[in-house]
Formats: structure tokens, sequence, C-alpha cells
């Protein structure tokens, strides 16, 4: 697909600031062909805006360099925020097409930049000395700026940068493929089946939306069971057919394996091959020491000696829980038996059944009366849902977020339902960040992927989704409520090993007493979720650990083992790499699948998790460690909240995250609470 730029004339919506109430895109006046348009037009104004600071013959200051350098490049902003957030949610096939051609531009872009000599070394000859103390947000943003230059190449010679701006280039066009057929495959390999005895088990709602499913993908009868990017697929809990369930299971982990167009372990190869040939132009010895260079953990080895240090605890607890597993079924389990059987023995040990839980969790419920009302008794935070305000597709809701006392703080887009052309998993972005610099309020986002309930029927969630819900909305918080004065540090602009620590520690409140007591309530009768049940649901919380906490770290490792190649290393066999890697960290695959496989992990392949799937473990160090504290000074209050809010929340990455932790804990955190947490110290 090309577009003439030509077409990039004073009707394309996105060549101005929308005019709608904090910034939101106008979906309504948006069509595809306005993207490619705008964002040619985005660059070139973005590079004529550098020209100026390069060509400036006046001494070089912090205005007219790093303040210059920030204010740059708004249209080309404003236009990858729109479109970034709709290939991911609404990937139809034109909006894939137009992010695989604009992908290697966007990199040559932004190469270009990065690689300008002029560029830095005009901002390299400021004082930052003069700039003002080291607590100063000025200070940080040229640190930091400069930081992100010198990471990616702008002190290479000519050669060598001549050959990464090639390298990022292929990686650009490469992640683009990789997310596009992973997306197209997962919709693929969705199980379809013709009787209701195959799907025996299923939940009156999971088998309306299955149902519902088939006949949207075009079958006649039968029922749909579509596929999560996770190996363990949440439908094995409860299909009793273990044919059924062998079908799910081998559905979901062989997808992307079998040559054909949606083939995605040869992108996998030869993105990894390319980061550590990038690694070493740069000086590292593989793309994992490069990566961290940029996080909260101080190296490689101090990752890698949290992980072998919980390794072998996590698999000998999974060992265990086989061995219960087995004896409940009377028979060896195979992998997509492992759920059913571990779902059996919750119910019975812990009189926990969760799927019959899920008619006391109503989406609309769990959002106002969980998610946002433990918003408001923390942060004293107000949610009023704007039907006016429309998304960019008919069931994604706005809502206008405000301060206690009634300023505009921002807005909060909700996209809750699966769709053929959603990515798989669950996530936040911003259409817009906080920054005083611009006057700008943050408008953020949450998806996941929650079957759509059939037509007229209420959406009952999981204890997981309930779960995710939290999580996500965790990360919402981080940009809603940051303070920063510069969008580059703003919210979630943290080094990738924190970005998870605040959305895990929000997590806390889906079980706090007069949060839980007010969402949990039964659909049809308004009856409150029995208060045992919750108390069994938290002492089942261990049960499983060790299978959780395996494939996680099954997961980590194939990450850490890709993108710790050295430079010129070939894999020939992936599929032979990863059973390798993983026996050699000493993790047993036929005991536990690790999380995702090469063919779908688009954290690393088709995002930006590269040497970084170990920061949700990382920062959950953070987060027990807060969870702690938080239940040690009378949990969720607006004291606590305020505190955790102006330390942590509110900074971004306006001075080192570490910092702002210690500052809100008062030292740092001890790794004990996490390894009790997950069944590890005994």
């Amino acid at each position: 697909m090309t577009t003439d730029t030509s077409s990039a004339t004073g009707t394309n919506p996105l060549l101005v600031p929308s005019p709608l109430p904090y910034g939101l895109p106008d979906f309504a006046a948006l069509d595809d062909e306005h993207f490619l348009p705008a964002y040619r037009a985005g660059m070139a104004e973005h590079r004529a805006e550098l020209e100026v600071i390069t060509a400036d013959p006046a001494e070089p200051t912090f205005e007219n360099t790093f303040l210059a350098f920030e204010r740059s490049g708004q249209l080309l902003r404003r236009v990858h925020q729109v479109f970034s957030n709709l290939v991911a949610a609404d990937g139809t096939e034109a909006r894939q097409e137009i992010d695989e051609e604009i992908s290697p531009e966007l990199s040559a872009h932004w190469d270009a930049i990065h690689l300008d000599a002029a560029l830095y070394s005009q901002l390299a000859r400021v004082d930052l000395d003069g700039i003002g103390g080291l607590e100063t947000e000025d200070r940080r943003l040229a640190e930091e700026t400069l930081k992100t230059f010198r990471l990616l190449g702008a002190d290479l010679d000519r050669e060598a940068k001549v050959r990464l701006a090639a390298i990022n280039e292929r990686l650009a066009v490469l992640s683009s493929q990789y997310g596009r057929r992973m997306v197209a495959e997962n919709t693929a390999s969705a199980v379809w089946f013709g009787s209701a005895g195959e799907v025996a088990g299923l939940s009156e709602q999971d088998l309306a939306s299955a149902a519902s499913a088939a006949r949207n993908a075009g079958h006649d009868a039968g029922y749909l069971l579509t596929l999560s990017m996770f190996t363990s697929q949440p439908w094995l809990e409860t299909l009793e057919n273990p044919e059924s369930r062998r079908r799910v299971h081998e559905a979901a982990w062989l997808r992307g394996t079998t040559p054909g167009e949606n083939f995605a372990l040869d992108l996998a190869v030869e993105q990894a091959g390319l980061r550590a040939e990038k690694a070493g132009l740069l000086g590292f010895s593989s793309w994992a020491d490069y990566a961290l260079q940029d996080r909260t953990a101080p190296g490689l080895d101090a990752v890698r000696d949290l992980l072998t240090r919980i390794i072998p605890a996590a698999t000998a607890n999974a060992r265990r829980e086989k061995a219960e597993i087995e004896a409940e079924a009377g028979h060896p389990v195979e992998a997509w038996d492992w759920p059913f059987y571990a779902a059996r023995i919750e119910r019975e040990r812990y009189r926990v059944d969760t799927s019959a839980l899920r008619s006391y969790f109503e989406l609309d419920r769990v959002l106002a009366e969980g998610v946002f009302a433990a918003a408001t008794a923390l942060y004293g935070i107000t949610f009023r849902e704007r039907p006016d305000l429309h998304g960019y597709q008919p069931d994604v809701r706005v809502w206008e977020v405000r301060e206690a006392d009634g300023t505009e703080l921002g807005l909060f887009v909700g996209d809750f339902f699966t769709r053929p052309t959603k990515s798989g998993g669950a996530w936040m972005n911003s259409f817009r960040e906080a920054s005083t610099f611009f006057g700008e309020h943050p408008v953020v986002s949450n998806n996941l992927n929650i079957p759509r309930p059939a037509a007229g029927e209420p959406a009952l969630l999981t204890v997981d989704q309930v779960n995710t819900l939290f999580h996500e909305f965790g990360h919402a918080l981080h940009g809603l409520l940051s303070s920063g004065r510069y969008a580059t540090l703003s919210g979630t602009a943290v080094p990738r090993d924190f970005v998870e620590f605040p959305s895990q520690v929000n997590e806390m409140w889906m079980y706090w007493p007069e949060i839980v007591s007010a969402y949990a309530r039964h659909v049809g009768t308004g009856e409150e979720i029995d208060p045992g049940v919750l108390a069994a649901i938290e002492a089942s919380s261990l049960w499983s650990e060790g299978f959780r906490t395996t494939e996680y770290l099954g997961a980590t490792m194939l990450d850490l083992a890709w993108h710790s190649l050295a430079p010129g290393t070939t894999v020939e066999d992936p599929l032979a790499f990863e059973a390798d890697q993983l026996r050699a960290a000493g993790l047993d695959p036929d005991l536990v699948a690790p999380r995702y496989r090469s063919s779908y992990f688009k954290h690393i392949f088709g995002g930006g998790y590269a040497a970084g799937y170990y920061s949700y473990l990382w920062s959950e160090v953070l987060d027990a460690d807060t969870v702690e504290w938080f239940r040690a000074h009378g949990g969720l209050s607006r004291e606590n909240g305020e505190r955790f809010r102006s330390e942590l929340l509110a900074r971004g990455n306006t001075r080192d995250p570490m910092e702002s932790y210690r500052r809100f804990r008062g030292g740092d955190a001890d790794p004990e609470h996490l390894l009790r947490r997950r069944g590890l110290l005994r």
C-alpha cells in the first residue's frame, strides 16, 4: 500500500489537534487513508524543527536544545499515539498493511535523529551543571535524553551507524510482520466443536459466547473456542472431554510453528540474530547485556541470580502439585489435563468453584464498585462515563476522571471485549500523556480480551479476569496521576523492569474487604458473595503456584536465552533451541510448558519486552514489599494513597524510580516478601 503524501491536506483531522475534550481523538472523523499522509507530514515537520536546533548559531543552552527537542515532533507524536493504539486494538487488514509500510520509515526517521552528529553535538555541549540541582526535572530530561542518544548509537563511527540503521529498519519490519502473523494465527487456531457433548463442562455464558463466536466466524452451527495468548488455556479448567482438552491445548501450543503464511518462528530467529549484532555494534556482549543498561536492575547477573534462586523451589513445587493431581486423576496426566484436575482439587480442598463464582463478577459492577471505588478511596478521584465521547468501536467506552475537588484530571478509555482484529492479552496505552509543559491532560486506555457475552446478557468475569482488570487499571493510574512537566518523563515512561510495579500493587485491592463486598454480588439477586468463599480463594492462592511460577520462569528464561546470543550466532532449529535452553536453566518443559513459545511471544518479538520479561518478577519484589507496607499502615486510606501517589505514581521518570521507591518505603525492598507470597519459603 502506497499513499501519496500530497493527500495530506487541511481536511485530514490528524494534522490538527483534536477539538474534543482532553484531546480525545475524533475517531468518527478518521479514515485509514489519513494515517500515511499524516505520518509523513509529521516526520517532515519534525525534521524541520530539529534543523532549527542544529542551525542555531547561539551558544547551546538547555532552552534552545533540550527544551526545543522536547517540544519538537508533536504532530508525529499525536499521529503515532492514535495509530499505534488502533493497530493493536483493532488491527484490520488495512491497518496491518499501513503498519508494515510505515514501520521502516519511522525507524529510519528516528535513526536519522539519534545518529545525527550535529544534533548530538549541540545537546552534548550544554553545561549540565548549570541547569540546576540533581532533583530538578530539567536535569533529568537532559540526562535521560543524552543517555538515549548514546544507547541508540550516537557515538558510533559512520560505517557502524549505516549498519545500525539498516538493522533497525529490518527489525521494525520483522516486529510488524510478527504481530500481524500472530494475530492472524491466533484467530485461525480457534477450535471448532460440532456438538454440545464435546464442550460439556462449559458454563452457560461460555456456551453462548462460543456459539456466537462460531456464527461470527461463518459456521452454521457448533461452538468456537477462541484462544488466549498463553500456552495454557482457561477452557481447559472446565472442559470435561479429554479429547477436547487435547485439541485446545495442541492448537495453542503449535501456533505459528508450522510453515505457512502465519509461520512466525523464522521472524523470531531473525530478530534475535539482528539484535545480537546490534548489541555488538554498540559494544555489548549480547542484547540482554545492552538492554539492562536502561533498567533499574543493576545488571544481567543480578537478574540471573534472582531467577536461579527461584527456579529450583518453583519446579519442586510443580512436581509436588503434579503428584497430587495424578493421585486425584488416578492416572498420569498430560499438559491438557493438568488445569482440569488442578481446578477439581481446588474445588474439593478449598470448596472453591471459580467457574461458578462468575455470577458474582459482573463487568460494570466490578468496574464501578471495585476498580474505580478503590481508586476513589485511595486518591479521591472520581469517574463519570461520557456517552457523548466515542471510541474507535461501538463498545469502547470513555470516562472522565476528576480530582476530589472537581479539577479536571483526564480520560479513561475502556476496551474490554475480544475481537478478531485485536491483539491477545491485556494492556494499557496512552493516547496522550500528562504534561504541564504542553498543558495537556492524560488520555489512557485499558484493553482486555474478555469473551463477548451473547446479546442482552451481562459480561461475567472469571477471578483471573477481575485480577487483570485491577492490574491494568494500575497502569492506567500511573498515567492518569502523573504530574510531570515533560511528556518524555511522564507516567509509565519508566524503565521496563519498574513499570509493572504500580499495576501489581493495585491488584491487592481486589480482595480488600470493603471493596470486594461492594462489587462481588450475584448478578441476578444482588446477594453479596460469601466472605468464607473469599477467604477460601485467598487460602487457595498457593495451590498451583508451582505451576504458575514455573510457566512464567519458562517464558522468562526463553526470553533471556534468545537475547543472550553472542553476535554472529545462528539458531538452526528454534524448537530444539527452546527445549535445550529450558533444560539448561533447570526447567523441565515436559513438566510445565512455558507461558509463551517463541512463535507467540508478542512481548519480546512484537513488543518492547525483549530481554525484559523478567520485569514482572523483578517488579513483584517491590510490589510484595509495598503490599506489606500498606497492610502495616492501615490499608485502604487517603493518607496511604496520597503517599503512594506523591512519591511514586505522580513522579513517573522525573527522578530515578528506585529513589522514588525508597522515599515512599523508607528503604530498599525485602525480597523475602515475594518468596513467601509465592510459597517458596518454608
